[in-house]
């Protein structure tokens, strides 16, 4: 596997159809690198929710489950972190535009947790425009380092 000047070695470069079986590829790539690095069953399967959320809102709200829109899945693993790029094909988002799922009436809602969950789970949220159209988020777990002494 091909590895960065910062140690890290990318793990996963996928190009995913947008459709839910993808949505599962994804996640259970993301988890086996959780796996490998060395974290938890409890921090693993967090981190299979966050992707799945990254990945269910890449198929489902930017790129519409559009057959000839991809999604780009990239995985990469260092000693010190699990970093994982989801870019889809849509015509993007502003997350601080998504209403709060945890005021008023947005609490009865079947959905809008996701970044709520994705923000929760992971230590690093990022997102920008990927080229003229779409979105690339970046998610980041760090690995728990040993206490000194």
């Amino acid at each position: 596997m091909p590895e960065t000047g910062s140690g890290d070695r990318l793990h996963t470069d996928l190009v995913l159809d947008s459709n839910l079986a993808s949505v599962d590829r994804g996640e259970s790539l993301a988890m086996e690198a959780a796996q490998l690095l060395g974290f938890d069953a409890d921090t693993q399967q967090d981190i299979g929710i966050a992707i799945r959320e990254s990945l269910v809102n890449a198929v489902a709200h930017g790129n519409r489950y559009h057959a000839r829109k991809k999604v780009r899945l990239r995985i990469w693993t260092s000693r010190a972190a699990l970093t994982v790029e989801i870019e889809d094909e849509g015509r993007g988002f502003e997350p601080d535009a998504v209403p709060d799922p945890l005021e008023g009436g947005n609490v009865m809602k079947h959905s809008g947790r996701g970044l709520l969950m994705i923000r929760a789970y992971m230590d690093d949220f990022d997102y920008q425009r990927a080229g003229d159209s779409g979105t690339r988020v970046r998610l980041i777990k760090r690995v728990p380092q040993p206490a000194d002494g």
